[in-house]
């Protein structure tokens, strides 16, 4: 049968393969188990993104994820996501409800295991899955993985103990478990102790769907049952279902943006009649701000994938820009840009609520070699802009190396550039997000993070600068 595992002399199933890509695609497991093949899956890209720092995104997306996810399903390829934001969301407290139910420390080098143990203690804790199909189905993935047979054991005697005392042991640690240590090190010394807490406590709730509307938020709001916010933003709240089903998406009425992401285009106020750069502006709604408020729009975007699907997003909203693919540093304008929004490449920590993977994907040294590339973005899109002409730089790091750190010594460099400081009355409903240098700067717990589902922001960074 194709798919199925060949049988070795004994009539036995083969074990799934050691190597990275090994599955068993659900339905033709050892013993033929509805849901191991997604448990198994689930088991490896965890490990994919914890111990070989790859991105979730491109691993659980259902049509060019990893092959394993492929082969299942569409519900199973649902719970493996489920199943793998949850264990990333509350690695840290899982790992000390484990620790409470294990007599000794995991042998050294057992990362498969402890992955099979996280999987299962996902589902145990924090999701609607039966605790004894939890407990079933990770011992049974233990005998099929080579690595972790001989512990199917303990797994069992382990989740076991963990379903019985779960009620205790979900709320044992603080949120800070949740944090790496190198990025708790990072927070603590940026926002301090108290505020690092808060935004670790936001992580753990995901984040609310958020839509940018063209026009009328306060009616879109009343037709969608959301909320208003700020100048153009509808929030859901909490949301299960499909986006495209929603009233005014096939009219390209609005799209998903969360309302940090949306503010630093507001910072050009109109800009009607000027010419304006958007650079690295996939996937476009940050260039459909920019298209509304007047400008007339040059989109770049190094990868052609990506501006592809900003076109299609653009052709939804019946909207125009020019488009232009490539590193935007090998385009030398004939004419300056009025104004240029430079959205940079960054670690993204701002977007842990609805990445999880980032915390475990990222860590200081690509946060340094980040903001490297950022501030030579920066030059460049200096370099495009017309004297006089303002240049929003903005990312969703909550590091001040990618943010306030860079835009200073940026201005130092630069004596032709000045910071045109944001002010409060700007943004309305966003003013607490202005700092006193006047810049922009959200972070998660900001309007009801972590106080439960449907607060919460983006961190976000954008400074304001004029060319003089």
């Amino acid at each position: 049968m194709p798919g199925k595992p060949s049988q070795d002399r004994g009539g036995n199933h083969a074990r799934i393969p050691a190597g990275p890509d090994g599955f068993v695609p659900d339905g033709y497991s050892a013993g033929d188990r509805p849901g191991l093949g997604a448990r198994l899956v689930t088991a490896k890209l965890l490990s994919a993104i914890v111990d070989a720092k790859t991105s979730a995104d491109g691993l659980l997306d259902p049509t060019g994820g990893h092959p394993g996810l492929r082969a299942l399903e569409p519900r199973d390829q649902g719970l493996v996501k489920a199943i793998i934001l949850t264990a990333l969301r509350f690695r840290g407290k899982i790992d000390r409800a484990l620790d409470a139910c294990l007599d000794r420390p995991l042998p050294p080098n057992a990362a498969s295991l402890k992955h099979i143990l996280h999987v299962g203690a996902a589902q145990i804790l924090y999701l609607n899955v039966p605790d004894s199909a939890a407990v079933d189905l990770a011992v049974a993935a233990a005998n099929i993985d080579s690595r972790s047979q001989r512990f199917a054991g303990m797994i069992n005697a382990v989740l076991r103990r963990l379903s019985r005392e779960k009620e205790a042991l979900a709320g044992i640690g603080q949120p800070s478990d949740n944090v790496p240590e190198w990025l708790m090190r990072r927070l603590v010394a940026t926002y301090g102790p108290e505020r690092a807490q808060a935004i670790a406590l936001a992580h753990m709730t995901p984040a609310p769907l958020d839509l940018t509307v063209k026009a009328d938020a306060a009616g879109w709001a009343e037709r969608l049952g959301g909320t208003h916010l700020g100048r153009s933003t509808v929030r859901l709240g909490e949301f299960d279902g499909a986006v495209t089903g929603l009233a005014g998406f096939a009219e390209g009425d609005w799209w998903v943006q969360d309302a940090a992401a949306a503010l630093p285009a507001q910072l050009f106020g109109d800009l009607t009649g000027q010419r304006v750069a958007d650079l690295c502006a996939a996937p476009g709604g940050k260039t459909a701000q920019l298209i509304l408020a007047g400008g007339k729009v040059t989109a770049f975007d190094i990868n052609a994938n990506r501006m592809k699907r900003l076109k299609a997003n653009l052709e939804r909203l019946s909207l125009e820009a020019e488009t232009i693919v490539g590193d935007v540093a090998a385009h030398a304008p004939e004419t300056p840009f009025d104004a240029i929004l430079l959205d940079a490449p960054c670690s993204s920590t701002g977007t842990i609520r609805r990445h999880p993977d980032v915390a475990y994907t990222k860590d200081l040294a690509e946060i340094e070699k980040l903001a490297g590339v950022q501030a030579r973005l920066l030059t460049v899109a200096a370099d495009m802009l017309a004297v006089g002409g303002r240049l929003v730089f903005s990312n969703c790091s909550l590091d001040p190396l990618e943010g306030e750190d860079l835009v200073e010594a940026f201005l130092k460099a630069r004596p032709d550039y000045v910071r045109d400081p944001v002010q409060p009355e700007e943004l309305p409903g966003f003013g607490f997000a202005v700092t006193e240098a006047g810049d922009l700067r959200t972070t998660p717990e900001m309007m009801g993070g972590g106080e439960g589902a449907g607060g919460g922001l983006d961190g976000f960074f954008a400074a304001r600068l004029r060319r003089i």
